[in-house]
């Protein structure tokens, strides 16, 4: 049997799983409290708890760590949204939905972009509900700096989500897919910068989260929090062009997966 040909259109079948996603979240709105609770609370008590006995190395002498750890948080934030959207693949692959969908005439990338752009629109908006937070950790908004860290916040939580699709596409189980979350997306959440500097590590550790992807996406959101406020983060140009990088090529992965996978099924 052949595969079925690729002539339902990109944007109809886009919109049509984003809105799935949409609806699909307004349906299970406990799920707010594992992306968006999980990773405030942490960063509270975290901050609140040890915060003070952290130095620093390479910050501000101004600078506390609940400020530092704020674009971790954020980073927290669309990484555990990530994760509990791309879970659904799964649910979606035994429920026999995705069968259809991949037996309907319509393009692969649809498929992809549709799944992704509906999972990275509910973690930015999370994230920006957090991002009103910062004004009491000494972060003042205004409208370059919003705007800048919006860009960054989509571009970090689009690689993310496209991570965890791929993760989740070839996962025959949920349990099989928490412990490669395990495994594999909380050590580059950790090791991330996001909640300690590169600075003070082991050397051996500081390579890996120079290497780690994630890391200059922490940047780059770090960078745009203090966009126009006389605060420079160093690095971060190169972090703008991993990041976009590292968000290019994991859809295009996911896209070959996608593509190559259905197709055989089809077979």
């Amino acid at each position: 049997m052949n595969a079925p040909s690729v002539d339902g259109g990109l944007w109809l079948p886009t919109w049509t799983l984003w809105k799935r996603e949409m609806v699909r979240f307004l349906r299970q709105r406990s799920r707010v409290i594992g992306a968006f609770g999980t990773p405030v609370v942490f960063w509270v008590i975290v901050g609140a708890g040890i915060g003070r006995s952290l130095k620093l190395p390479g910050a501000s002498e101004t600078m506390n760590y609940m400020e530092y750890s704020f674009p971790g948080a954020i980073a927290s934030i669309l990484m555990f949204t990530a994760i509990f959207s791309t879970i659904s693949i799964i649910d979606d692959r035994k429920e026999g939905f995705m069968q259809g969908v991949l037996a309907a005439p319509v393009s692969r990338m649809s498929i992809a972009l549709g799944k992704v752009l509906g999972a990275t629109t509910l973690a930015v908006g999370q994230a920006l509900l957090f991002l009103l937070l910062g004004r009491f950790v000494g972060i003042h908004l205004h409208p370059l700096m919003g705007l800048a860290s919006f860009g960054a916040m989509v571009l970090l939580a689009f690689s993310v989500t496209s991570l965890g699709f791929w993760i989740a596409w070839r996962m025959e189980s949920t349990q099989a897919f928490h412990a490669v979350m395990n495994l594999f997306l909380m050590p580059m959440l950790v090791l991330s910068g996001a909640f300690f500097p590169p600075g003070g590590s082991w050397p051996p550790l500081r390579v890996l989260m120079q290497a780690n992807p994630m890391t200059h996406g922490v940047t780059l959101l770090r960078a745009t929090l203090y966009l126009g406020s006389g605060r420079t983060e160093p690095g971060w140009p190169t972090a703008l062009v991993v990041s976009l990088a590292f968000a290019a090529v994991m859809f295009w992965v996911l896209i070959r997966t996608v593509t190559r996978e259905s197709a055989r099924a089809m077979q």
